[in-house]
């Protein structure tokens, strides 16, 4: 099964002296207790675990949205394991002209432009259809490169895995503040 070869390879990072193990891409969240419990480090799988957090954030009249690479591939069983809450709203790529189609078909070129174009359309979707989306949080780590564009456009705080894992490989090496200090961890 690929969650056993996940887990192999968690512990061989760990075993190599990793300090957490992360994954990238948002339908892994199906992992995430599993592969946390198989280890004994952190474990960050999905960048869909940032929706509960942000929403705290937000007024209560704002609502976190998420773009996905394919909504129909999007289940219950994902949103449950990382805990967001069923009603959020969700729009996919997936009727775009480039970003899912190359992603999920595995092809070897992308055009830049339309696969932007394509967050775009689907972050306007997002925001024509929940008039009060106050952040948006990227399922897929190909959504990446595309955060600053949809933000730049719709003027709301953007999150993907991206800002996941900075913020998750903050707590695993935090910032010295005295310089003079060496690395916490050793």
């Amino acid at each position: 099964e690929i969650l056993d070869g996940f887990i192999d390879a968690a512990k061989h990072l760990v075993k190599m002296g990793a300090d957490g193990i992360t994954t990238n891409c948002g339908f892994l969240s199906l992992f995430q207790e599993k592969m946390a419990e198989a280890v004994n480090v952190p474990v960050a799988t999905s960048s869909l675990m940032q929706v509960k957090m942000v929403q705290s954030l937000l007024p209560k009249n704002k609502k976190v949205g998420i773009l996905t690479i394919h909504k129909p591939s999007l289940k219950e069983e994902h949103l449950k394991a990382a805990n967001v809450p069923l009603d959020t709203p969700i729009v996919g790529t997936e009727n775009g002209k480039e970003f899912s189609r190359v992603i999920l078909n595995d092809e070897k070129e992308m055009n830049i432009d339309l696969a932007r174009q394509d967050h775009l359309d689907a972050a306007e979707e997002l925001m024509k259809e929940h008039s009060n989306i106050g952040a948006i949080v990227m399922e897929c780590t190909n959504m990446s490169p595309f955060a600053a564009d949809v933000r730049k456009k719709f003027e709301v705080p953007v999150f993907n895995i991206y800002t996941f894992i900075e913020w998750f490989q903050s707590g695993l090496l935090p910032t010295r503040f005295n310089p003079d200090h060496d690395d916490p961890r050793k």
